[in-house]
């Protein structure tokens, strides 16, 4: 089953784009399919994959920040080609 993942990391701290960036960074070398936007992230692929590189991603991201918050949203299927139609 392939799922669509859309993520909003917030770490709260003054130093907040470091953790974001590499979160990203992380992200685009896992071989999903990765876009970001000044808003979120979103992440497609098989559901397995998808969960087994966030589990570990925000793992890594939350050990090293002391306070974070991470928005998920998931849907069950692939949106990577989705186009307005309105």
């Amino acid at each position: 089953m392939n799922i669509s993942v859309e993520l909003t990391l917030s770490p709260l701290q003054n130093d907040f784009d470091t953790p974001i960036k590499s979160f990203i960074k992380n992200l685009r070398t896992s071989g999903l399919v990765v876009k970001e936007n000044p808003l979120s992230t979103q992440v497609y692929g098989e559901y397995k994959q998808v969960m087994e590189v966030l589990t570990r991603e925000i793992e890594t991201t939350f050990g090293s920040v002391a306070h974070g918050v991470l928005f998920m949203k998931i849907v069950t299927s692939d949106r990577s080609n989705y186009e307005p139609t309105f």
